[in-house]
């Protein structure tokens, strides 16, 4: 017998436990024939996840593999993830996360109805992913504290956090950041049938007190003082695509899910599923927590001076509007896609002006009323005045590229707009950055004068040495570096750029060519490019379809200049385009 089923498409999605009742000669019994799942279908023109590009489904169902991209938004890097939705045993854990969070909207998991809305779905994975008080899937480190857990930054994949999750009876794994909050949770949603992607917002604002503002302090040193305001270098979170029945869509759209616990003045939580195209129209009330994804793309730069006697200016600075640069992985291509324009308009443009004006009306309720020429001068009155107000033109350029154990090289650009001469005082500085916009160490101070004539350029030439910030640089690669005017001298002037430290590179090398269940080799290099010694060497490899799970090789200490060879064997269980990843750590980073 040939039994074949067609589940309707509002289907409950979950596991199914299919019995057959047998009738013969007076005599009935049951027969269990097995059991069988049901996921939400993309493929499927009356599923409310259905998407009708099939190139679009490969990448954002089918693909295993991912890219995340981080850094700043001047020097965007990337790094390969697996996400590893269709490996043994994670469409189960995929159920269980659903049957842990069932009480998030409702009060019990006895009515399993919700569980045919992507809208509610896409919540309840959202709520689980780091927000459940006792069983989420992976927490944050407080205070960039991660001695009790794995490094946050150390994972290749998905599926060993939720393996790990899974086997540790439900208990949060520790640690993730952002970008592998929305990686798991892409997997997670990609498991059970909803398209889903990885984007990433440079220069991200995380505000408690001015939900359209954000402030970063500065002392006359040119050090980032740590005020309740945050500037991220970038954060990263999950677009799921599904028709909104809420919202009345009779067709599929991306919407917005954060994971990543975000303080937003009355507690942490999560964020959405928010409609991107609100976020752009400004239309806040059509959504769950549109105010705060809408602040999250638009929020205005202000920077102060603080003074000894805790007296805090404006400085100039040109400065720019926060989520000016939206990126995700392109469709079969490595490289990245600029999606800013889904969430805003162009900036300046009048449509980009009616729907701030339209946000700013919900978000602050005293201004429902207020004409758009008093919302204007609200927000002038605001924001930095830009440096050219003062005469002066200023930016630093990078003159090179650095890596681990390289110095760092700029040019400080100046330029006279005035036709007078200038005799200005300028402290120098460098600190540590965390990606979440924490200021570390400052490990480098320095004062130079600079005289410039009626309209004169200079170019400035600046080094900080591997030896002043490698001490201090551990597992963050970013530093800030800035040059104020001592106030003193009466306007206050300030530039500033944020580097990347780029990490030396592990090369891999097919030895043989893979075939299904035979034994294939590969080699892994590094070379340590330090001029000391680096230790606690580990390597850490993963590969869906080629690792059941990751391999890890102690390779001790390495001296300086000196490369490590391993020769690692493993046998393809599965067919398909499989990646092998390299993962390189040691007490340095």
């Amino acid at each position: 017998i040939n039994i074949s089923v067609f589940p309707p498409s509002n289907a409950c999605i979950g596991r199914y436990i299919l019995n057959m009742q047998i009738t013969s000669c007076g005599h009935t019994y049951q027969r269990c024939l097995g059991d069988f799942y049901v996921l939400f279908n993309p493929w499927c023109a009356d599923d409310p996840v259905y998407m009708d590009n099939q190139t679009h489904r490969e990448e954002y169902v089918l693909n295993e593999h991912g890219i995340l991209y981080e850094g700043v938004y001047k020097h965007i890097t990337s790094r390969p993830w697996h996400f590893g939705q269709f490996e043994d045993g994670i469409l189960d854990i995929c159920l269980k996360i659903l049957d842990m969070g069932a009480s998030y909207h409702h009060g019990s998991d006895r009515d399993h109805c919700w569980r045919n809305d992507p809208v509610h779905v896409s919540m309840v994975v959202n709520h689980m992913i780091s927000s459940h008080t006792t069983n989420s899937i992976m927490k944050i480190p407080e205070n960039n504290d991660y001695l009790k857990g794995t490094k946050p930054f150390s994972w290749n994949g998905s599926v060993p956090i939720l393996q790990q999750w899974y086997n540790g009876r439900c208990r949060p794994v520790r640690y993730g950041y952002c970008g592998s909050l929305a990686s798991v949770m892409c997997t997670v949603m990609r498991c059970l049938g909803i398209p889903s992607r990885v984007v990433t917002n440079f220069c991200f604002p995380c505000s408690i007190e001015n939900p359209l503002g954000i402030n970063e302090i500065f002392d006359c040193t040119g050090k980032n003082l740590c005020g309740k305001d945050k500037l991220w270098r970038y954060h990263c979170w999950n677009e799921s695509w599904m028709a909104r029945r809420d919202l009345n869509q009779c067709c599929g759209d991306w919407q917005c899910l954060d994971p990543t616990p975000l303080d937003t003045g009355r507690g942490s939580s999560c964020s959405g599923p928010t409609w991107v195209r609100s976020i752009r129209e400004g239309e806040l009330d059509l959504d769950y927590d549109g105010h705060h994804m809408f602040s999250r793309v638009n929020s205005n730069y202000v920077g102060w001076l603080s003074q000894n006697n805790a007296k805090k200016s404006k400085f100039f600075c040109d400065a720019w509007p926060c989520g000016q640069h939206l990126i995700t992985k392109r469709v079969g291509s490595e490289q990245f896609e600029d999606i800013t324009g889904a969430y805003k308009y162009e900036l300046g443009s009048v449509k980009n002006k009616e729907a701030y004006y339209r946000a700013y009306r919900r978000i602050h309720p005293g201004y429902c009323n207020a004409s758009n020429c008093h919302i204007e001068r609200e927000l002038s009155a605001l924001k930095n005045p830009f440096l050219s107000d003062s005469g002066i033109n200023m930016r630093l350029k990078m003159a090179n590229c650095p890596m681990y154990g390289e110095d760092v090289q700029l040019h400080w650009l100046l330029e006279n707009l005035r036709s007078e001469n200038k005799n200005l005082k300028f402290n120098l500085s460098a600190q540590i950055i965390t990606y979440s916009g924490c200021p570390m160490d400052q490990f480098w101070k320095d004062s130079v004068n600079v005289t410039l004539g009626p309209r004169e350029v200079k170019k400035i030439p600046l080094c900080i040495s591997y030896s002043q910030y490698g001490p201090y640089l551990c597992d963050h690669n970013i530093l800030k570096v800035v040059a104020v005017s001592d106030p003193e001298c009466g306007e206050v002037l300030m530039v500033s750029r944020d580097i990347v430290i780029n990490r030396p590179p592990v090369i891999v090398k097919l030895l043989s060519q893979p075939r299904l269940k035979v034994p294939c080799t590969a080699e892994i290099s590094f070379c340590n490019p330090l001029q000391e010694d680096m230790k606690n060497c580990v390597m850490t490899l993963e590969g869906c379809g080629l690792f059941k799970e990751p391999m890890t090789i102690d390779l001790g200490t390495l001296a300086s200049n000196q490369q490590a060879r391993t020769i690692v064997e493993f046998t393809p269980y599965r067919l398909g385009s499989h990646r092998l990843l390299a993962n390189f750590g040691c007490h340095k980073f």
